[in-house]
């Protein structure tokens, strides 16, 4: 087959058929073809050499062309489609290493093996073509609800028709009890676009707690303006959910615009999900107000947050202990994933009986070491002591308020506390010693006896192995394991080292060795002074 003038029209005309029906440009199209043709003169005149196909795009001429590049003589390899200069002389003027000589080749015919990998290499370039457009299309949605229409379902996966694609809405990401059935009208959550050998694949999902905010967002007009903000959802997909919600206008109450007239708003949103309740909650900075809030409809007595452990206490009466956790802990888990918190209910008797063992093992410590009667140990404790460091340091005034303590019972108090100390943390040194711990661990700075006796009998005796030790593995952290948080107890945790504090002592250590460059961390702390200073300004200001 020639490209002769009958048919260099219809080259055109075919590519911008073939555009239309991808939707696709026709100047990719075009592109294909032109590959095309050369990859059928290349096999006409020879692999090796350079052969370029043009075609024109108003008259649909089909340009061959032979190009050579000027290379240097020890450098020629391909004589198809490489030249030396002192060859190039008999083409060019002035050759120079790199130029090219483009000469015009004869068109091919194409016989019936060249013309189908033509049409092969076309079909190809064109497929890419339209994926690269359907994924360039879906991933900006990325985020958004899409309507389609359910086309079949394959293992329980759902293949939705949306529109210049197809969508998969695997398994776990449909609400339970849900089925479909083929040409169902469906509603989902764009959650992934990802571009793969067989084409884009449209990830959907009606049970991200994303969809929820969406669905919102198309009906409150005020969060699709931005005066009200969902803060935080969380979801048990079918059954229950929970969502934080802020006005930024305070002439606007953000639950009762969720709401709507006669709950229609939310019910739009309820019915979209297949009648799960929703919780509409006013979201507080304050952790412990918001936390209060996200266990309605349970009444909370007393909220005690521990921001390090990221861990909250919560306290109430014992008719409301049921209604706090739920039914199989749904209120308590929506209200921990709402919040990022772990949370802890305890009934007000549970609680009580907590803090009677704590004040009876505080006063047990002080009748024990300071040798107190126990009338006089509950004195101490219920003034808020509860280790003997607080009784040996603190200023003597805070010991003379309580009652029938004199200046000379405080000093006795303070000398005993301070004496017990002393042979503790002897004790513990002697102890050490006999584990091995070396004195480059026992004379580090910030170390005291006790820690030094802790890292002892976790096999840490040395500067060195002290310096190999992780942050974390000191002070302790929470780890992620199956979307639960689990303690990692820490060597010196009991000592109330904080990470920060146990960062510090290990990079001293790693300085004291030489195996970091003072000069590297220095840069850093400063930069945290300049922003702790700047944070200051801003405070007073």
């Amino acid at each position: 087959m020639a490209i002769t003038s009958a048919n260099q029209l219809e080259l055109l005309q075919t590519a911008e058929a073939v555009a239309r029906e991808k939707m696709i440009d026709p100047g990719l199209v075009v592109e294909a073809m032109e590959e095309s043709l050369a990859r059928a003169a290349k096999s006409r005149y020879g692999s090796e050499m350079d052969i370029r196909v043009k075609i024109d795009r108003k008259t649909g001429r089909a340009t061959f062309t032979r190009v050579r590049t000027v290379v240097a003589d020890e450098e020629l390899e391909n004589y198809q489609s490489e030249l030396t200069v002192k060859q190039a002389k008999q083409y060019m003027a002035d050759p120079q290493i790199g130029d090219t000589f483009v000469e015009e080749v004869p068109p091919v015919e194409m016989g019936r093996i060249a013309a189908q990998s033509a049409k092969q290499v076309i079909l190809q370039k064109v497929r890419e073509a339209e994926r690269d457009r359907q994924f360039n299309e879906f991933k900006d949605r990325v985020g958004t609800i899409i309507n389609g229409v359910v086309k079949r379902e394959e293992y329980g996966n759902v293949i939705v028709d949306i529109g210049t694609g197809e969508g998969i809405l695997r398994r776990n990401e449909k609400i339970g009890r849900e089925a479909y059935r083929p040409n169902d009208r469906i509603r989902c959550f764009i959650k992934d676009v990802r571009r793969e050998t067989r084409g884009p694949q449209v990830f959907l999902s009606r049970t991200a707690p994303e969809f929820m905010s969406e669905l919102f967002k198309m009906e409150v007009p005020e969060i699709y303006d931005g005066i009200i903000e969902i803060k935080a959802v969380a979801r048990d997909p079918g059954s229950r959910a929970k969502i934080g919600v802020i006005s930024y206008d305070s002439s606007i109450d953000p639950v009762g615009a969720c709401v709507g007239m006669r709950g229609s708003r939310v019910q739009a949103v309820v019915n979209e999900l297949q009648g799960e309740k929703i919780d509409i909650i006013p979201w507080s900075d304050d952790m412990p107000t918001f936390l209060v809030n996200a266990l309605q409809p349970a009444e909370v007595t007393k909220v005690v947050l521990d921001e390090d452990a990221e861990r909250i206490e919560v306290v109430v009466p014992e008719e409301q202990l049921s209604l706090a956790i739920g039914r199989r802990g749904q209120n308590v888990r929506l209200a921990s994933q709402l919040t990022g918190l772990d949370i802890d209910i305890m009934t007000e008797a549970e609680e009580s009986a907590r803090r009677q063992k704590e004040f009876e093992a505080r006063t047990k410590l002080f009748v024990d070491k300071l040798d107190l009667d126990e009338f006089f140990a509950q004195l101490l404790v219920s003034e808020g002591f509860t280790n003997l460091e607080e009784v040996a340091y603190v200023d003597l005034d805070e010991l003379l308020v309580i009652d029938g303590v004199d200046e000379d019972t405080a000093k006795e108090l303070q000398a005993r506390a301070a004496d017990c100390l002393e042979a503790e943390a002897k004790a513990a040194l002697d102890h050490a010693r006999q584990l091995g711990a070396e004195d480059s661990l026992i004379e580090f700075d910030g170390l005291t006896p006790q820690m030094v006796e802790a890292l002892a009998e976790d096999g840490v005796k040395t500067l060195e192995d002290f310096a190999t030790c992780a942050d974390w593995e000191l002070a302790g952290g929470w780890t992620t394991v199956n979307g639960e948080r689990v303690k990692d107890e820490g060597l010196l945790e009991k000592f109330e080292v904080s990470l920060e504090e146990a960062q510090h002592m290990v990079m001293n250590a790693r300085v004291l060795l030489g195996w970091v460059d003072p000069s590297e961390i220095e840069p850093e702390e400063e930069e945290a002074a300049a922003e702790d200073e700047d944070g200051a300004e801003e405070s007073e200001a």
